[in-house]
């Protein structure tokens, strides 16, 4: 029997390859069997840990600007490759580094983002994944691609700062600056939203106000970032921003869409799958686990357990799925791919003893462990 394990972390508690490698125990205590264990995310937190640890590449901590102009410690992976990069922007220029009050969409910035990208072309990589969720920037873009060597400048002649203010007063744009090896670079950019770049359904009004956009401001803010996009078209010759992702963490999607070729905009676990090569392994799979902390109907709507079901049912596996906890309403999972799903906590128990690492692990082991029995 072949069994291929690919497990969500448990946010809190387990990271992937702990909860896979746990299951995988428990699977071989019951049987013999081969067990493949891959790691597994959906692009966003916690995405370059799961593969970092599971294919064995190595962090990289540098010294960034952060999204408010203040110095901030951003840590990404570099494979075992020693090409590709695995970042995540909300290391350089996340909400989560900028208190609730000091918000300020008008001075936010992605500098950091392309300074993190930088450090990696220098170190050789020319492969990225990067993960674009968690931004609390809203200015398409613009300090990222200045980082890049890009300049913006305004009617004037003078060179413009990287900043949301700029938009409406950019004049013309220039790649003086940009490093050669920029044209060598592929760039996987894990997106789950469709937004466009403008109108309302775009990066100003959807994602704005959470990152301190006023009702009042909205109009105006989204008429600048229609300037930027009309001035990117005449520097490009590419029209991204009705794309599809166009309007991802306040428009970074747009500017890696047009200022780079070599750039895709895809669902976050579509790029894990793909860079993990989970497919090969499910070939000749007979069963295949998956799972994370909480299976609901949110899981059936997409999630990544899902699209590790949907891609196992196309070799013909069984598929399971353990979880921390089980709703009511998790039975549409079934309908999703999942044969059958259950929940590894083994008894009456608080949230904290549950997520204890040594306590889900051994819930986790204990569970695979007796499912595999019935599967003797």
């Amino acid at each position: 029997m072949k069994v291929v394990v690919a497990i969500d972390s448990f946010k809190g508690s387990l990271t992937s390859m702990e909860a896979g490698y746990a299951a995988r125990d428990g699977i071989l205590k019951a049987r013999e069997a081969e067990v493949v264990v891959k790691p597994l995310a959906d692009g966003g937190e916690g995405t370059t840990e799961a593969l970092v640890e599971g294919l064995g590449g190595s962090y990289v901590s540098v010294d960034v600007t952060g999204p408010m102009g203040e110095t901030v410690k951003a840590r990404y992976g570099i494979m075992e490759d020693g090409k590709t990069a695995v970042m995540e922007m909300a290391q350089a220029s996340g909400i989560i580094l900028v208190r609730r009050e000091d918000l300020n969409p008008w001075k936010a910035s992605t500098v950091g983002v392309g300074e993190m990208i930088l450090d990696a072309i220098k170190r050789g990589c020319r492969e990225f994944i990067i993960g674009i969720g968690g931004s609390a920037t809203t200015e398409g873009g613009i300090g990222m691609l200045h980082t890049l060597g890009y300049t913006f400048y305004g009617e004037d002649g003078n060179a413009l700062p990287p900043v949301f203010e700029s938009l409406d007063k950019i004049w013309s744009i220039r790649a003086e600056h940009v490093p050669e090896e920029l044209s060598e670079c592929h760039f996987r950019i894990a997106c789950d939203v469709t937004n466009p770049l403008c109108g309302e359904n775009g990066a100003v009004y959807v994602y704005g106000p959470q990152k301190g956009v006023k009702p009042e401001e909205r109009e105006r803010m989204d008429e600048s970032m229609k300037h930027y996009a009309k001035k990117s078209l005449e520097f490009t010759g590419r029209d991204c921003s009705l794309h599809a992702g166009a309007g991802a963490a306040g428009g970074l999607g747009f500017a890696f869409m047009s200022y780079f070729p070599n750039a895709e905009l895809k669902s976050g676990i579509s790029i894990v799958l793909e860079a993990i090569r989970l497919e090969e392994e499910l070939k000749d799979a007979d069963v295949v686990i998956t799972g994370e902390g909480r299976l609901d109907f949110q899981t059936a709507m997409g999630k990544v357990p899902i699209g590790v079901a949907r891609l196992a049912k196309k070799y013909g596996a069984r598929v399971l799925a353990f979880a921390g906890s089980v709703t009511d309403d998790a039975w549409k999972c079934n309908e999703e791919g999942i044969d059958a799903f259950f929940p590894i906590v083994r008894g009456v128990t608080t949230l904290d003893e549950a997520m204890k690492p040594e306590n889900a692990k051994k819930n986790m082991r204990q569970t695979a462990e007796q499912v595999f029995r019935l599967l003797v």
